[in-house]
């Protein structure tokens, strides 16, 4: 059982909510719940609370509303001290609502009237638990990643490490579908560093020659700079993982470097895994990329492709050798197999493409063609070089799913709805 996360992020055209009309909001929500109380304790007042305490869950919720995405988290970064603010008229909410649960607990409440309160209570708690726990703890979580960078100057910045952050905490939440490794690719483009300059070129050299791809490897790619973080081991805890993933990232200079400024865009690819074919590594650990080894050096047989796999594909070995892929025996998952078929079958569609704009049609018919070779049951996410704002999606076999949730300035893709539900208010299964 394993977990797969992608993050794609989409321009916002939604401007940073001022926190001063946010706070109102609380306010009068408090209001609401301090009426509602008022009518429960008074005889027949029941129907009137509930109603009080869905206007509540309104206002709490359109605070939820206001920051989520990029919009949000900058509001609550760039002015810390409106955010406290914020923050602590937010928790005091739940004071109220533990007051008015006192009250049903106490049976003050007649039968006809219990259920529909109940409904509306669960609607403000959930409001208020998103405000709290999701909205106000991804934007402090953010700034852990930036470790000192200007959220005020540094917009795009912000945007990818909300990304991160997004992947971070679903991680969290798939990890009991397993915990033996996990991974994360930042895949970055329009860095803010010029890649030809020698000093950058040394920098990334330093870590550029692993051609197992473990946590800290980092590549040149079509202009664009690739990042992967990953941790394995046999035994360990929920969430030592995300804390081993979040403590790389937040340390990486050249990785601060690289988003600095308001350039910069990056898809994120994850995975968390539990081993069902090949040893517990890094080496293992998902998302694979699509090198392969040639001699002591690596060779890339065409663009390059980063997949993520939960299930099996059965027949990996007969594929290896029909294909005769040169993978490092260090690689022993299936999942290798994935990134490096796509990519030689994405090489192959491009020597008959008559134009740029063929890409895209190119890329999705190489993905299923690829795919449709695989036997097993399987959820895959790729992501490619080659067109790096596109997420492929696949699934085969029975007892996989991936959800897509729709976000407002991003798409959120994990293979469970608890994965993608903190960010994305809706979502789809792939079907």
């Amino acid at each position: 059982m394993c977990g797969i996360i992608a993050v794609l992020r989409r321009p916002s055209d939604r401007p940073i909510p001022g926190l001063t009309g946010l706070e109102a909001d609380l306010g009068l929500a408090r209001g609401h719940l301090e009426s509602a109380r008022a009518l429960l304790e008074s005889p027949g007042g029941a129907l009137e609370a509930s109603a009080e305490v869905r206007l509540a869950a309104a206002h709490i919720g359109a605070v939820d509303q206001s920051l989520r995405g990029v919009p949000g988290a900058l509001a609550l970064l760039v002015d810390p001290i409106a955010a406290a603010s914020l923050e602590s008229m937010a928790s005091s909410l739940r004071k109220n609502i533990e007051a008015l649960e006192a009250i049903l607990d106490a049976g003050f409440v007649d039968a006809d009237h219990l259920e529909e309160l109940n409904e509306a209570l669960v609607e403000v708690k959930d409001a208020q638990w998103a405000v709290s726990n999701d909205r106000i703890k991804t934007a402090r979580s953010i700034a852990g990643l930036l470790n000192g960078l200007d959220p005020a100057t540094n917009h795009g910045a912000v945007a990818a490490m909300h990304s991160v952050q997004v992947a971070l905490s679903a991680i969290d939440r798939l990890e009991v579908r397993g915990r033996d490794s996990a991974g994360l690719q930042l895949f970055v483009t329009n860095p803010a560093l010029d890649l030809t300059a020698p000093d950058v070129l040394s920098l990334v050299a330093q870590r550029a020659d692993d051609r197992l791809y473990r946590g800290g490897a980092v590549s040149i790619v079509d202009g664009a700079l690739v990042f992967v973080y990953k941790a394995a081991a046999e035994i360990g805890e929920l969430g030592d993982n995300v804390a081993a993933l979040r403590g790389s990232i937040s340390e990486d200079a050249l990785l601060h470097l690289a988003i600095m400024g308001n350039s910069a865009q990056i898809a994120v690819l994850g995975h968390t895994r539990w081993a069902s074919v090949g040893i517990i590594s890094e080496a293992n650990a998902h998302p694979l990329n699509s090198i392969e080894a040639a001699g002591a050096g690596l060779s890339v047989a065409g663009p390059y492709v980063a997949a993520a796999l939960n299930g099996d594909v059965d027949n990996f070995r007969e594929l290896i050798e029909q294909n005769s892929l040169s993978i490092p025996s260090e690689i022993t998952t299936d999942a290798k197999v994935i990134p490096a078929l796509v990519s030689r079958a994405i090489s192959a569609s491009e020597t008959s493409l008559s134009s740029d704009s063929d890409l895209s049609g190119s890329l999705v018919a190489a993905f299923a063609k690829t795919v449709a070779t695989f036997e097993g049951s399987m959820a895959i996410a790729a992501h490619s070089g080659a067109d790096p704002n596109q997420l492929l999606l696949a699934l085969r076999g029975s007892g996989q799913a991936l959800y897509i949730g729709l976000a407002d300035d991003s798409y959120v893709v994990a293979s469970e709805p608890y994965g993608v539900v903190e960010e994305a208010s809706q979502y789809v299964r792939l079907d």
